[in-house]
């Protein structure tokens, strides 16, 4: 069995496949742990699905916050004796990155884009709503071009009720009407629709590019399902796209 975690700078998406198939994954909160309270909180996890921990023999990482990778890899090795191997820029996937500075280019958005390619060609584009909105281009040669990021949902809203006194904290749901009829319903409509307009906008921005007319659209993250509902530009919901990317990684380097 093959442990995954993509750690994010909110949520940490976890999952153990077997085979090709996943057959546990959760999200936890992407807090500063030592590696002793992090191997025992997975144990824990794993324990609750009925998995034994012994029958794990490899690992793969992502992660976008470095104060997380010490602790993260060494709860690993402790905890379930593999040494994980780690995605970022400086793996060789087989993945061209065109970028200015490759390594400043977060694992999770490499992943994603990996994964993305092997599962549904190239020209791609791979929108990812977390903390932040990420969309990453895969060129129809299939090297990593690039992408745009913005502010996530759950970060519009908690900059909103931070910076305005007077705006509650809301659920992300979906409105019945763009014109909201309370100040929840608006600021649902703010954020949600706000954004399926800014993903439209970049996606046909970027099919408007030498090349990507045709790229697919594929969403993947927590709020990827949500999204979909209101942008009439995602073809295809992946939510654990990163997990599964991962464990392509693992088996390419270890292949």
């Amino acid at each position: 069995m093959l442990l995954v975690i993509d750690t994010g700078n909110t949520t940490t998406a976890a999952g153990i496949y077997n085979g090709d198939e996943l057959i546990a994954h959760w999200r936890l909160s992407s807090i500063l742990r030592t590696y002793d309270e992090l191997g025992v909180y997975l144990l824990e996890l794993i324990g609750t699905k009925n998995i034994d921990p012994s029958e794990i023999n490899g690992a793969a990482l992502a992660s976008v916050v470095p104060s997380l990778d010490f602790p993260m890899t060494e709860a690993v090795k402790r905890y379930f004796g593999v040494t994980p191997i780690q995605a970022k820029a400086s793996v060789n996937i087989g993945m061209e990155i065109l970028c200015r500075n490759p390594h400043e280019v977060g694992a999770d958005r490499i992943v994603n884009a990996f994964a993305g390619r092997e599962k549904y060609g190239m020209p791609l584009i791979v929108a990812d709503y977390g903390t932040a909105i990420t969309f990453d281009v895969v060129s129809p040669e299939g090297s990593y071009m690039g992408g745009a990021i913005a502010p996530g949902l759950n970060s519009g809203i908690s900059a909103l009720f931070s910076k305005a006194a007077k705006l509650p904290q809301v659920a992300l749901n979906i409105p019945e009407s763009v014109i909201g009829r309370s100040t929840e319903e608006a600021i649902q409509s703010g954020i949600l629709f706000g954004s399926a307009g800014l993903t439209d906008r970049i996606v046909d921005m970027i099919r408007a590019e030498d090349g990507m007319k045709d790229a697919k659209v594929v969403a993947t993250g927590g709020h990827a399902g949500l999204m979909a509902k209101v942008s009439k530009r995602i073809d295809i919901v992946d939510k654990w796209l990163t997990l599964e990317g991962l464990k392509m990684i693992y088996e390419r380097l270890n292949g």
